[in-house]
């Protein structure tokens, strides 16, 4: 529990000593063009071909060293990062959404069996191509394309932010989870009495094109849902990354996770979103997760980074900073507050479940607990969907 902050720069300078700004991450340099070749000297009469001179002697062991490099870099995509891949941990970058999008599609799509992030994905892209602009004459709203009379069904408040809005991303995406969820249970339930007959994913789909009552009526997808179900189906491939089960790209995390458990078991006392401070007594944002842990727990990196900030501050107590590079351009960071003592280092770079220090009640805390933050390009996020697939 803490006294939040509007960035994690600002909680830095709060212990009076200044955050370390982030690394920059260095541009890949751009590959030598191969020096061209000389070409065969022409043979003109009975004249002598002359042995190399001076000068070449001396520049050419220099082009074979630059035509060697050059190839290198040819063949494995140029000179190593510090920071990891991010198209090869992070199914966000397979696919052109906003990266903040992707533990909401999972999460919503784990409230039933037969469906996938990646259904959900396309269903936004066809309804509205990501775009919360809204819809004059249906009245249609946000990316999800909700009407007001939908909204009141499905709509909830599910990043805890203190608003419910069709316009909000993260409750638009668990709104229409909730809402292809319920109609897949209610055309499971068709094909099991043998009112219906196909697959429950495309039924689904046609319900909500066309309503449980057509698909009831046909027996099987009604001829009004077929064109919305072939243009979805023609962009779930954009969006398959989604659905793979990963290791979380050495993230040490559950398969599909994006982020490790900074402590086990991660049993919550106090989520993200508005309440009033238990010591202050002032009702804002709590822009992190309370996890209870006993004094002392081990604490680690949820994500292979570097830390930029390790020190006291008097609201967060012992706070550890970690800068996790960028995922589709947005800078991800953790955070992890009222640590008993500190076991990393500014500067230090961190693999995932790394120790980076000890479970405490430092700063403005009522007990042993550690409160976690994620934070995407400066803005805080709840971190539940990141830590573990499936919400």
């Amino acid at each position: 529990m803490n006294d939040e902050r509007l960035t994690v720069a600002e909680a830095a300078v709060d212990a009076d000593e200044r955050q370390p700004e982030h690394p920059a991450r260095p541009e890949r340099p751009e590959q030598s063009e191969q020096p061209e070749q000389p070409g065969r000297p022409e043979q003109a009469g009975k004249r002598k071909r002359r042995g190399p001179g001076p000068v070449t002697l001396l520049l050419l062991p220099g082009l074979v060293t630059v035509t060697g490099v050059a190839a290198f870099l040819a063949l494995t995509g140029g000179l190593p990062s510090p920071w990891p891949e991010d198209s090869g941990t992070n199914p966000a970058a397979a696919v052109d959404i906003d990266p903040s999008y992707v533990p909401w599609l999972r999460k919503a799509a784990s409230a039933c069996t037969i469906l996938e992030p990646s259904v959900l994905a396309a269903q936004i892209d066809q309804l509205s191509g990501w775009s919360d602009d809204t819809d004059a004459l249906s009245g249609q709203k946000g990316i999800a394309a909700f009407t007001d009379t939908e909204w009141r069904i499905w709509g909830r408040d599910d990043d805890g932010n203190g608003h419910s809005s069709p316009r909000d991303p993260a409750d638009a995406i668990m709104a229409l989870g909730r809402q292809d969820c319920s109609l897949a249970e209610k055309v499971t339930e068709l094909r099991t009495e043998g009112r219906v007959n196909g697959d429950l994913v495309d039924l689904t789909l046609a319900a909500y094109s066309s309503g449980t009552d057509a698909v009831t009526k046909a027996g099987r997808v009604p001829p009004t849902a077929r064109t919305y179900l072939a243009e979805v189906e023609a962009l779930l491939p954009r969006y398959e990354a989604l659905d793979r089960a990963e290791s979380g790209g050495g993230t040490g995390g559950a398969a599909g996770a994006l982020l490790a458990a900074p402590v086990s078991p991660l049993t919550i006392t106090s989520p993200y979103g508005s309440r009033e401070h238990p010591l202050t007594g002032v009702t804002k944002l709590h822009t992190g997760v309370d996890f209870a842990a006993p004094q002392g727990a081990q604490v680690v990196a949820a994500r292979r980074g570097r830390v930029v900030f390790a020190a006291s501050t008097s609201a967060y107590g012992n706070r550890v900073v970690i800068d996790h590079g960028t995922i589709e351009g947005k800078r991800l960071e953790t955070t992890y507050s009222h640590l008993s003592s500190l076991e990393a280092v500014a500067g230090q770079a961190v693999e995932a479940g790394a120790p980076i220090g000890r479970v405490g009640s430092t700063g403005l805390s009522t007990g042993p607990h550690l409160h976690f933050e994620v934070v995407l390009d400066g803005y805080y996020t709840d971190p539940r969907p990141w830590l573990v697939a499936g919400g």
